[in-house]
């Protein structure tokens, strides 16, 4: 069954030299417990893409359904939305840098359910599961790139979101530690049935998704590995 569901999607940018037509028509199918990868070379829309299917930015035309639901940014209850049902990963990981590991995880679902000691202890949880459990109380600045990117991901998970959005998280990583955050990733897709659509220009992680599209020209097409 598919949980998103795309349909001749169109987003254009306008600037002093005119418009820039970034999606030309996208198509788009994800089913539940899919790991989908979308690969292209930059400036070819990827994040952009990405940023219009997680709700953070509008699209101009076609439409976006959600568990047979249409949404759009406009929608009024968006912002619950998106803390209850998308999860995000970004590449500079955009960790509160004021508040400790378990707080971090721990915060989006605070804002989702105002239980600070319940938040905490779903959020050692996850920690416990992604063996970080011993960084709870440490700063972002004093963990590792790799802690910080798995602390991330457990944000991103915590509140148990329909899919989660990963926009280059091995984008600054190097290749050990890139190929142990996607064995995570694949590890939380088969553990949680978690739904991912992770951007990546690595060409051998987009091969361990279930399925790789390529963006150009503002047109997604299926690569058959």
């Amino acid at each position: 069954m598919n949980i998103l569901k795309v349909e001749n999607l169109k987003k254009s940018y306008h600037d002093a030299g005119g418009k820039l037509e970034i999606l030309k028509g996208i198509d788009l199918e994800i089913n539940a417990g899919e790991t989908v990868a979308i690969t292209g070379q930059s400036g070819s829309g990827k994040s952009t893409l990405l940023h219009v299917l997680g709700m953070l930015d509008d699209y101009d035309s076609g439409s976006i359904i959600f568990n047979n639901e249409p949404i759009k940014v406009s929608d009024k209850k968006i912002n619950k939305f998106r803390n209850s049902e998308i999860g995000f990963v970004f590449q500079f990981h955009y960790l509160l840098e004021d508040f400790t590991a378990e707080e971090n995880i721990a915060m989006p679902a605070f804002i989702k359910n105002n239980d600070k000691n319940a938040s905490k202890k779903a959020a050692q949880v996850l920690m416990k599961k992604l063996d970080i459990i011993n960084r709870k109380d440490h700063y972002p600045n004093q963990l590792s790139g790799g802690e910080q990117q798995r602390v991330a991901f457990a944000r991103a998970i915590i509140n148990n979101p329909k899919i989660v959005f990963a926009d280059e998280p091995t984008g600054n990583l190097d290749s050990e530690h890139s190929n142990e955050l996607i064995s995570l990733l694949i590890h939380l897709n088969k553990s949680f049935n978690q739904t991912f659509v992770i951007v990546t220009h690595n060409e051998d992680i987009a091969g361990k998704m279930d399925k790789h599209y390529h963006l150009e020209n503002g047109k997604l097409s299926l690569i058959n590995h």
